[in-house]
């Protein structure tokens, strides 16, 4: 008898540390990324990851998806927007759909440095699309992802002018400015969602598509892929966008954890993209890829991009104002 009862003393205590201990598990929330591991998006992440296990003590926790394995990017935002994802980190040209003022950052050549990047989106521009999401998608942009210039590649041939370009067809994302910028230059833009890009460069569905070095590397494309020119026209910017609804259900102070684990992991983002472009692009040409730039500069391109997107464009972004006083921020005359 008084086996059994230290037995039963003994399962009580078992039951009651299980109960304890899962009380103070870790919360854990669902991070969609579109891009592979490697690329700027899973260093982002994985920053962002151990800086909220960090800042709540590990009360608070952040799994990854990768690769699109949570749906394309634009599915993500809808999701977020409707609560039913937590996270997701994602090309800004993915959220303008959805909130066509951020579509600025997508304007072709305004941001020309990574400095200008990070000028902007930590700065009284990047706070203010922050509340453009969070009124229009019903999501919150709670860090920045850097990624580096989109460069072109493609399959087929070098492309050094205008009118190389007319001979390939090009992946472009489902962005009203991008696919009016191709046509601008006279290409051959085919909307079509991240997830679907690299069979469609497999199967030559399309030609060719452009992203940073980072992420060529990061998906592979050297293998579906041959030819990149140095186009400078948009400056990659990956924001870590958060279901408006999930944020506003926390406390202030974790509310204030995710914030400054946002901001530290868009510090790193920097470091990292400074770190690695140049020996990933190295590596991208030892594996076959061959290099161009545009003969006699981007000045054709410049010029047919600005005259002819940004006046369309000017109403989506918020008004010709909203364009020049980031130009004036930037130093640069305004139109």
């Amino acid at each position: 008898m008084k086996y059994k009862n230290n037995n039963a003393v003994a399962l009580s205590l078992t039951a009651a540390l299980l109960f304890s201990s899962s009380s103070f598990a870790a919360t854990t929330w669902k991070i969609a990324g579109g891009d592979s591991e490697g690329s700027s998006q899973h260093a982002f992440g994985l920053k962002f990851v151990e800086q909220l296990e960090a800042k709540t003590d590990g009360k608070y926790t952040g799994q990854l998806f990768m690769n699109s394995q949570l749906g394309s990017e634009q599915d993500t935002v809808v999701e977020a927007g409707l609560g039913t994802l937590d996270f997701s980190i994602l090309a800004i040209n993915n959220v303008t759909p959805f909130s066509p003022r951020v579509g600025v950052f997508t304007l072709p050549y305004v941001i020309q440095s990574l400095e200008e990047a990070e000028l902007l989106t930590q700065g009284e521009v990047g706070a203010e699309l922050v509340e453009n999401t969070v009124e229009d998608a019903g999501v919150r942009i709670v860090g920045w992802a850097y990624t580096g210039f989109r460069v072109l590649t493609n399959s087929k041939q070098p492309v050094k002018t205008l009118e190389d370009l007319q001979q390939i067809i090009v992946r472009v994302p489902k962005n009203e400015i991008m696919i009016d910028t191709y046509k601008a230059w006279g290409g051959n833009p085919t909307p079509m969602a991240w997830s679907e890009t690299f069979t469609a460069l497999q199967q030559g569905v399309v030609d060719g598509q452009d992203n940073p070095y980072v992420t060529v590397d990061a998906m592979k494309f050297d293998t579906v892929q041959k030819y990149v020119t140095n186009i400078r026209y948009i400056f990659s910017i990956e924001p870590l966008i958060m279901s408006e609804a999930l944020f506003q259900e926390q406390s202030p102070e974790v509310q204030q954890a995710i914030i400054e684990a946002g901001n530290a992991a868009t510090k790193h983002s920097a470091e990292f993209l400074t770190a690695n472009e140049t020996r990933i692009k190295q590596q991208l040409v030892e594996k076959g890829m061959v290099i161009s730039d545009p003969a006699n500069g981007e000045k054709e391109w410049i010029d047919k991009a600005t005259t002819s997107v940004w006046p369309k464009h000017y109403e989506s972004i918020g008004g010709k104002d909203k364009l020049n006083r980031i130009l004036r921020l930037l130093g640069r005359e305004e139109i």
